[in-house]
């Protein structure tokens, strides 16, 4: 199944990385410079670490 939206977004971010030849720091300065100059407020959160999740099976065994 095709979606023309999903094609079109792929499609231009082809021709975006082929304009730059692949180069992923390349790329990256130049969304980075879209971004600074597009208005929009940028919104910068500090990462967070991901808890361990305890599988099923272990939380019913006698020795967690």
């Amino acid at each position: 199944m095709n979606d023309p939206i999903v094609d079109e977004v792929r499609h231009a971010r082809m021709e975006h990385t082929q304009r730059f030849n692949y180069d992923l720091t390349a790329i990256c300065n130049d969304l980075r410079s879209i971004q600074s100059k597009c208005g929009h407020k940028i919104v910068h959160l500090a990462p967070r670490r991901i808890q361990p999740t305890i599988p099923s099976t272990l939380k019913n065994s006698p020795h967690f």
